[in-house]
């Protein structure tokens, strides 16, 4: 999974809290050069006029800076379109809060859950205003489920000359066993021991160094999403890269944190969440 073959795909219902991520989507667009879909979801028919007018705007500026771009306008819930539309193609969704109300997020979800439950292709969530990226994090497992954001993550930094963190958290033994053990007896220089984890974050470094771009290794240990915290607001961050093991639908939901969404709802930076998808005959 790589950049050169997608397109941006920027989301709007016509809510005020979508325009950062049009704003970034036009941005992104232009420094990777790729063609973009604006698509418009008209909720309600009070709604149309406004939705339309905002659509305008963002393609007479993307096509005052050349970009090819198209539009497409749909009725019905922003959310569900959405998904529909990003199963259609390569796409790299951009989208930021829909503007719901209070009580229809606790009802209903919050918008980036249910997206992420439903989208399996990249997707960019902007909460806040922004349009550079000079450092990006990168939240690895250290296994195989993060190979598809490690590689869009390269190429990210890649066209953008941003450097890159590279975050390892360390969680406490549950289960005594070889594998674990020989873990934390390298908690502290994850590199050096003999495990998949070691062998996925050397083979992602090097990827990285190979690519030209600087990048560095952090370790932490702790509860995953309180250390992630941490480092975001300890770090100076603009893009936070999120690797989603599974399914956001699956089982291991009942009883494991949705560490992305967790991150997402809390942070103000944009988050970049790519679902694994297992290599062909597995």
């Amino acid at each position: 999974m790589n950049l050169e073959s997608m397109r941006l795909l920027l989301c709007t219902n016509g809510a005020d809290t979508t325009k950062p991520a049009l704003a970034y989507g036009q941005w992104l667009a232009e420094v990777l050069g790729k063609s973009v879909v604006v698509l418009g979801i008209t909720e309600a028919p009070k709604q149309r006029d406004k939705v339309i007018g905002l659509m305008n705007e963002v393609m007479g500026q993307l096509d005052a800076a050349g970009i090819d771009a198209q539009s497409l306008l749909r009725e019905g819930t922003a959310t569900d379109i959405i998904a529909k539309q990003a199963q259609k193609g390569t796409y790299l969704t951009v989208v930021g809060p829909l503007g719901r109300p209070v009580m229809r997020r606790i009802l209903r979800g919050r918008t980036f859950r249910n997206l992420l439950a439903h989208i399996s292709t990249p997707l960019l969530y902007i909460p806040a205003f922004q349009t550079h990226l000079k450092h990006m994090l990168v939240c690895s497992g250290g296994l195989k489920y993060s190979n598809n954001l490690a590689k869009l993550a390269i190429d990210l930094t890649q066209a953008t000359d941003a450097h890159m963190t590279l975050l390892h958290i360390v969680e406490p033994i549950t289960l005594d066993y070889p594998l674990p053990r020989e873990v934390q007896a390298h908690r502290q220089d994850p590199l050096a021991a003999d495990t998949p984890h070691a062998r996925y974050l050397q083979q992602t470094m090097t990827e990285a160094q190979e690519a030209g771009i600087s990048v560095e290794l952090k370790v932490r240990h702790g509860h995953i999403v309180h250390e992630i915290l941490n480092e975001i607001r300890e770090g100076d961050y603009d893009l936070i890269g999120m690797g989603s093991t599974h399914s956001s639908n699956s089982l291991r939901h009942l009883f494991l944190p949705n560490v992305t969404a967790e991150v997402a709802e809390v942070v103000d930076c944009p988050v970049l969440t790519v679902r694994f998808t297992p290599p062909a005959g597995e």
